[in-house]
């Protein structure tokens, strides 16, 4: 994008060094995640006037800072995409403190994040630092009601693919934040045999033996709707098997079944209200496209502080 005025437009190669490899050590691609952000400030930041609001109201010296704080409770995620929003902003002029770390649980009230720097670059940078850290807030809080809901059974929350598109990193990411574990990320991660695959290969046995035998070292996970279903392929050497759209008493009697041979994933329509009677069956994941795809965003605000 061009240069709006008043803006650093800072490189990747000026990007510190410390938080591009806390990035890193996140499983994030820093690359990727700097033009995320730059992505997203051209779409407040189109051609060469800049923030016309920031540049008729505050004078270009002026110099400030802004606490970032949590309005109500959760965990919080994405601080470091938001630090990297303002420094691709500000660069230098630009003093990041009192961030807390993203899988933190805060309280409404708590300050996550302080800013210090020209107040016109703060207030540029700030919808779209907080874009960034409320919805991966918003997804980790999410993951953390689940994990809570399952806590002292043996069932870990999953997510799914339900992503926003070009999101799935970050995404996933807020998940393990808030306590959840990464399915597959990709097509080709592993092999996810569902209820199309069996029709189109004329079965479940034949759906996973076809899998087996073309990928032999890839993962393979075999959805099935009914009891017999689930003991071909335990018989047949499947070691996970998605349990789709079964009541409470069928999954009981498919843990009894499957006698450890096997991982079990609970899928389709489960509900947090649900998660504990279902976890208490014996099930190893329950697996939530709600975590992405329907995720309410964390209420994070930005406000200046008054000088003293």
């Amino acid at each position: 994008m061009s240069t709006p005025p008043g803006i650093v437009a800072t490189p990747y190669a000026d990007v510190p060094a410390a938080l591009v490899e806390e990035l890193a050590a996140a499983g994030l691609d820093p690359e990727a995640v700097y033009a995320a952000v730059v992505a997203a400030l051209a779409e407040d930041l189109p051609g060469d006037r800049g923030d016309v609001t920031s540049r008729a109201t505050i004078g270009a010296d002026a110099h400030g800072s802004a606490v970032l704080a949590a309005r109500q409770p959760g965990v919080v995620a994405g601080l470091g995409v938001a630090a990297l929003v303002f420094t691709y902003v500000l660069g230098h002029d630009v003093v990041v403190a009192d961030r807390v770390a993203d899988g933190t649980r805060v309280a409404a009230g708590d300050v996550v994040m302080r800013v210090e720097g020209p107040i016109r670059g703060l207030l540029c940078a700030e919808r779209t630092a907080l874009n960034f850290a409320s919805h991966l807030s918003g997804v980790a809080t999410a993951t953390a009601h689940w994990v809570d809901a399952l806590a002292g059974t043996r069932a870990r929350v999953l997510d799914t693919r339900k992503t926003l598109p070009g999101w799935r990193a970050l995404q996933k990411y807020a998940v393990r934040c808030g306590g959840g574990v990464n399915h597959r990320f990709s097509l080709s991660d592993m092999a996810m045999v569902k209820d199309n695959h069996v029709i189109a290969a004329g079965g479940v046995l034949p759906a996973y033996a076809a899998v087996r035998e073309q990928y032999p070292d890839v993962p393979v996970e075999v959805e099935v709707t009914d009891l017999d279903q689930l003991r071909v392929l335990l018989d047949a050497g499947c070691d996970r098997i998605l349990l789709d759209n079964m009541d409470t008493a069928t999954m009981a009697e498919a843990v009894r079944i499957t006698d450890g041979r096997a991982s079990l994933e609970a899928s389709g329509g489960l509900t947090l209200a649900r998660a504990r009677e279902v976890a208490e069956t014996g099930i190893d994941f329950i697996s939530v496209g709600a975590l992405t795809h329907s995720v309410i965003v964390f209420d994070l605000g930005m406000d200046l502080e008054e000088s003293s």
